[in-house]
């Protein structure tokens, strides 16, 4: 959403792109002395009360076909935590949502 938008979520897009904006600001400030870096999740939990056709619809969204887990959330914040070279960067963590 950061790199095309949204017609129908204006305000949800400006705030994605503001965070990627503002990770990036505070990697140049902070560096070397600290990494900064962002997670932009796509889709994590569905709620209780959604039917079985809104979640497949959902997931049909995602290259993946499925939502990530709390294993894939903490690997990739195990993968940010123990990098000494990534910094400034807002990773999705959406299935390939981002391409579509």
């Amino acid at each position: 959403m950061v790199e095309r938008g949204s017609d129908k979520h204006i305000a949800y897009a400006a705030s994605k792109a503001a965070l990627d904006n503002m990770t990036r600001s505070f990697a140049r400030k902070l560096a070397p002395e600290v990494k900064v870096n962002s997670i932009a999740p796509s889709l994590i939990l569905f709620n209780e009360h959604d039917d079985a056709e809104y979640r497949q619809q959902a997931l049909n969204k995602s290259l993946m076909k499925t939502a990530p887990g709390e294993k894939e959330v903490i690997d990739l914040v195990d993968y940010l935590l123990t990098s000494c070279f990534v910094t400034g960067r807002s990773l999705p963590l959406d299935g390939g949502r981002h391409l579509r």
